[in-house]
């Protein structure tokens, strides 16, 4: 085995030479899409090409055929007069409508062609011309009106000259017979209908008058916003009727308690004269004995005397007290008693009111139910009246019958030449050409250029891949190994540029930091991720980098095979035992003519390859593990670039585990053959589970303009994205 370090071995020792891709030093501009463009129109005209003849073909010569065996068709009409040319805007009409004379013509013209109307003309038609019925009659006949007129336009196309003129002639008897007599049956009819829906609605009115009559006296409201003031204005009254008595009676309150006191007692006796009286004379009484006590000792005939009447005038002091103080409990007492009869009296009120103003939404319902039918009914009934009038002006008019002012002509063969048949036939199989093309894309569940994909993943196009035919046949591989045979291969030139751009691009992505590994897979098996990372992981070594390609679908490797590799021991082998990455590493030689241009490409670079080895049980679990973060880490700082070869997206969690720990994902899809559910699912999967998209690779393109630069070297490339 050898090592990142040594030297590019023999080809019989490193499996198959790869052919040394010459780039030119300047690259083509990238194209830049934007706006609006006719491209993915043009491109489905291209992809549709054969659809579009075919159908163009069938179509229009259909056309044409029909055009010129079709027999010819004869055309006649006449005009009648339906109305007065005179202005009769006097007359009242409810209608409404633009029309100053009131006829509705749209009406007027499908009554006309009604089997009432033309079923007993079709049968008088029908004796000089059997077979002939209603059906027919209507097949071939237009009513219309011509714009800014009073007229009526009839027309009928036939084969037969002769029977144009005769349906017109009969046509134009019934409808000038049914002007005479069915209209004035219709306004008798009309005065009728309306005399009959007069008297229900007077019926209607009368009732609801009084039902009305009888709810207001019932109810007493006259009107439910009127009632509304008045039951707030009352209830507002109460309110502060019972504030003012409840604080009376706080107050008539208090003064009572406040008589239970000594303090109030006091206060209740000085504020009584009689009371104030008998003390004032105690008082005086009490101040001569105490002088009379002081003059005499011992027994005092003038000091018993005023003790005696001191004695005699006490009793009737208490007597004084208790009398004054009883009244004045008697008044409060009484004046409590009237302010609490007075608030249960406004309490009642109150409650009263409140449940008027309870019921009063009920009531303005039924008053407003009331009134609305009303309304309706009476305005029914205004209507009526007026249409009753209307009617009776119309009947007592002397009514004006149609006139037929332009009678059936000479039938006259329409107007067609050969050149509008060609264009109507070419415009009729173009139109359904383009349909069946359209439909035929929308049905399509494919990618089907890479501006479509681009458009349709949201994502960015980091790089187109041309469709290689001969890499399908036995020879395509020899072919690309062989120099000589390819030397002026153009198609090759082509693909050594795409893989360039597509290196170049992943390069500029982040051009401050480059990003020194990438994971390739596709959203589905067969997309040619595997192609496209060998020739990708080749394209970057022949620019000068050390890339190492990893082979890590560890389900259905496919880098082993298509370089002849040995993959006996390879990616699985590092992940289960403790081997050196360096003694698994397969260096990849370049073929070359000479020894110089072989020691120049190896000096600047290398391509290395990384076999996936035994196919293990559990993928996903080494895949995981914490040696593989390890090993992805060597393998990052030991060289440029490591792509990394990984199973589909879709069903499979390999290709997610090793993109978080890589630079990011960049997903594959082939043209005309990648579903496109199956890609927006995987980008889906990817942007759930925060994978980093570096952007999406267009392979299989067909059809694409290349621009060659001068100076430009062709070379053979052997490259092509196959289906692996």
């Amino acid at each position: 085995m050898k090592n990142t370090n040594s030297s590019p071995a023999s080809a019989e020792a490193n499996g198959k030479l790869l052919p040394i891709l010459t780039y030119p030093s300047t690259s083509a501009p990238p194209t830049e899409e934007g706006g609006w463009s006719l491209a993915p129109i043009l491109d489905v005209v291209r992809r549709r090409a054969i659809v579009i003849v075919g159908v163009a073909s069938v179509v229009s010569g259909i056309s044409w055929y029909q055009s010129f065996t079709r027999q010819p068709t004869y055309s006649s009409a006449f005009q009648l007069l339906v109305e007065p040319i005179t202005d009769n805007q006097a007359l009242p009409r409810l209608t409404g409508a633009a029309n100053p004379s009131g006829l509705d013509y749209r009406s007027q013209i499908q009554i006309l062609r009604s089997p009432k109307i033309l079923e007993p003309i079709s049968q008088k038609i029908q004796a000089q011309y059997p077979g002939f019925n209603y059906g027919v009659l209507v097949s071939g006949l237009t009513v219309t009106q011509p714009p800014q007129s009073k007229l009526i336009e009839v027309s009928y196309q036939d084969s037969d000259a002769q029977r144009v003129k005769f349906v017109l002639d009969k046509v134009a008897e019934g409808y000038l017979r049914y002007s005479q007599q069915e209209r004035q049956s219709n306004l008798r009819q009309g005065v009728e209908f309306v005399n009959d829906q007069l008297k229900t609605t007077q019926n209607r009115v009368d009732v609801l008058q009084r039902q009305l009559q009888a709810f207001r006296q019932q109810n007493t409201i006259v009107d439910p916003q009127t009632k509304s003031g008045q039951v707030d204005s009352q209830l507002t009254a109460l309110e502060q009727q019972r504030l003012e008595v409840s604080n009376q009676l706080a107050e008539v309150q208090q003064a009572y308690n406040s008589l239970a006191d000594q303090s109030g007692a006091r206060v209740a006796l000085s504020q009584a004269q009689s009371y104030q009286q008998f003390l004032s004379e105690l008082q005086a009484l009490e101040r001569r004995i105490a002088i009379e006590q002081a003059r005499f000792r011992g027994d005092n005939p003038t000091l018993n005397a005023l003790q005696k009447q001191r004695d005699r005038l006490l009793p009737l002091l208490r007597q004084e007290a208790g009398r004054v103080l009883g009244d004045r409990l008697s008044a409060i007492e009484s004046q409590m008693a009237i302010l609490r009869v007075r608030l249960s009296a406004i309490d009642n009120a109150t409650q009263y009111w409140q449940q008027q103003a309870q019921q009063l939404p009920i009531t303005s319902r039924q008053f407003t139910d009331l009134q609305r039918e009303l309304t309706v009914a009476t305005e029914s009934l205004n209507r009526l009246l007026q249409m009753r009038e209307m009617f009776q002006a119309e009947v007592a008019q002397k009514t004006v019958s149609w006139q037929l002012i332009t009678p059936p002509g000479s039938p006259q063969v329409p107007l067609t030449s050969t050149p509008q048949n060609l264009l109507v036939g070419a415009l009729t199989g173009l139109l359904a050409a383009a349909a069946v093309a359209f439909l035929l894309e929308k049905l399509d569940n494919t990618f089907r250029s890479s501006s479509d994909l681009k458009r349709q993943a949201k994502l960015p196009l980091l790089g187109a891949i041309p469709h290689y035919p001969s890499l399908y046949e036995s020879s395509g591989w020899s072919a690309m190994l062989n120099r000589s045979n390819a030397a002026n291969s153009s198609m090759q030139f082509l693909f050594s540029e795409a893989f360039r751009s597509l290196n170049t691009t992943i390069r500029h992505l982040n051009a401050k930091s480059p990003r020194k590994s990438i994971v390739i897979s596709s959203a589905q098996s067969g997309d040619g991720k595997s192609t496209i990372s060998l020739f990708l992981a080749q394209a970057a070594a022949a620019m000068g980098q050390r890339v190492l390609l990893v082979d890590a679908d560890l389900r259905s490797p496919q880098i082993s095979t298509l370089l002849d590799l040995p993959n006996q021991i390879g990616l699985s082998d590092l992940l289960l035992d403790n081997f050196d990455f360096n003694s698994v590493i397969n260096p990849i030689t370049p073929q070359a003519q000479d020894g110089s241009a072989l020691m120049r490409i190896a000096g600047r670079g290398g391509l290395f390859v990384l076999p996936s080895g035994p196919i293990p049980d559990e993928p996903t679990e080494l895949l995981s593990s914490q040696k593989m973060q390890v090993l992805m880490e060597d393998l990052q700082a030991a060289f440029d670039l490591v792509i990394y070869d990984t199973p589909p997206v879709l069903n499979l969690a390999d290709s997610s585990l090793l993109a978080s720990q890589a630079g990011g994902l960049i997903l594959v899809a082939t043209l005309r053959k990648t579903i496109r559910s199956a890609v927006m699912d995987a980008i889906e999967n990817l942007e759930t589970a925060h994978i980093p998209i570096l952007g999406i690779v267009a392979n299989g393109t067909r059809g694409q303009a290349y621009g060659i630069s001068q100076g430009y070297t062709e070379r053979p490339v052997a490259t092509s994205a196959i289906e692996n």
